[in-house]
């Protein structure tokens, strides 16, 4: 529980701050992962000290400007993916971030809401050189810092990371394989919530893959042993402490700009399986689309899933290029309005920011929670607000440290390349019927 010791938490990260401020130069990176040329600033549409851009040793190049908000942290602006045969960056999203973290406990005692109510953004903390392996650590400064004379933060890590195979191929001998190592484009903040480290992490694949996930690490609060049997778990000896469990429920907010276009169009794909009829030999499936044309508060299902649809741009096999919206593992929280859906499309709205206890100027009744937004206004501007819950039963691997729990979700690319867009040079012909393999 934080609720009796804000001013404690708030005390505790800026001096950290002001320790790490001190010791100048004492992370700092382990090599120059991210170039920042100056035609990157002109791709990217921000300065250069803004700009990220990195090309990937598989031959796609990421590129995104970044900002550091008051209350939601890491900003990232008009990210762009660039494969190999591609002249062009192809553009994914005007802007992604974080939209909330809504923290309630079982036992109802209370409930926070971390990003526009708890100083997520003001406490962003200092990486180590280990925690940013072969990349970079920018330094950041933090709006509203709790130490106005230290406010900027050696805290946001752009680097590389391999993920293992991208794909792999038998040819037509033992003795020839089509294989490659997939390569991420890794971008990520930590920012200190109490007692508990939310790490931020943006992962960009050289596939054109973006995965978005918030890890919680850091101690497990030692007010909070009171909870009973059925809303706790005892952690250490015998039976007498019970940690109190609690949800985190985790908001992004995604801004669609495929091919620089806003118009962007939603669809929603469902399957329905029915049994063998007479004479055949498996079930039948069949797949319909759904135009969404109206703002959705949206449940995933088993053979349901939505893709954005650029209102401009097809692939060089002539189709539509897209984004296909991937749900991670999550537990939805029935608790609250706001979290009773996966997802929510909503028209674009300046004032509408945050999932729940919303700052923004809006209307007096326009509702302070995006399920309130979803009133049955057209879709000209799709904004994509997504939630991934997670229902933390504290045990007793939880100490001391907490080992990192993620949850997330991905957007994939669906027909924005004619073909696997690390498909090697041999196979690049085989695009559409399939052929023998050579």
């Amino acid at each position: 529980m934080r609720v009796n010791r804000l001013s404690r938490a708030r005390t505790r990260t800026a001096v950290g701050l002001s320790v790490a401020a001190l010791a100048a130069g004492a992370t700092t990176g382990a090599g120059p992962a991210v170039a920042q040329p100056k035609a990157a600033a002109a791709a990217a549409d921000c300065s250069a000290a803004y700009t990220i851009e990195q090309k990937l040793s598989t031959g796609t190049t990421w590129r995104m400007c970044y900002r550091y908000d008051s209350k939601a942290g890491l900003v990232l602006n008009n990210i762009s993916y660039q494969p190999k045969g591609e002249t062009k960056p192809i553009k994914v999203l005007n802007s992604a971030r974080l939209a909330q973290i809504d923290v309630p406990y079982d036992d109802g005692s209370v409930e926070y809401d971390d990003l526009t109510g708890f100083g997520f953004a003001q406490g962003l903390v200092n990486l180590a050189s280990g925690e940013c392996p072969g990349g970079t650590i920018k330094t950041v400064k933090v709006p509203d810092a709790w130490d106005p004379e230290h406010p900027n933060v050696k805290g946001l890590c752009t680097t590389t990371r391999s993920r293992g195979h991208a794909y792999r191929m038998q040819g037509n001998s033992a003795n020839q394989v089509y294989q490659a190592q997939g390569k991420d484009l890794l971008v990520y903040t930590v920012n200190q919530v109490g007692w508990y480290e939310y790490m931020t992490e943006w992962r960009f694949q050289d596939d054109g893959t973006i995965n978005m996930n918030v890890g919680a690490t850091g101690s497990l609060s030692y007010e909070d042993y009171d909870a009973g049997d059925g809303r706790g778990w005892p952690i250490g000896k015998g039976a007498k402490a019970y940690a109190t469990s609690h949800s985190h429920n985790v908001f992004w907010r995604l801004d669609f700009g495929l091919d620089g276009s806003s118009k962007g169009k939603v669809e929603q794909y469902d399957s329905a399986v029915t049994a063998p009829a007479a004479g055949q030999q498996a079930p039948t499936n069949k797949t319909t689309r759904t135009s969404v044309t109206k703002e959705l508060a949206g449940d995933a299902k088993t053979y349901r899933w939505w893709r954005m649809v650029s209102a401009t741009g097809k692939n060089k096999d002539n189709h539509a290029r897209s984004y296909e919206i991937v749900p991670g593992t999550t537990t939805r929280y029935p608790g609250r309005s706001f979290t009773k859906h996966d997802v929510y499309f909503t028209q674009y709205n300046k004032c509408e920011q945050y999932a729940s206890n919303n700052p923004g100027n809006c209307p007096a009744g326009a509702g302070k929670t995006v399920d309130k937004w979803v009133n049955g206004q057209t879709l000209t501007h799709p904004i994509v607000w997504m939630n991934v819950g997670f229902h933390h039963i504290a045990r007793d691997e939880d100490q001391q440290p907490m080992p990192v729990h993620w949850q997330g979700f991905s957007i994939a690319p669906r027909d924005v390349t004619a073909m696997n867009p690390l498909t090697p040079d041999a196979l690049a012909s085989q695009n559409g019927h399939w052929q023998p393999r050579s």
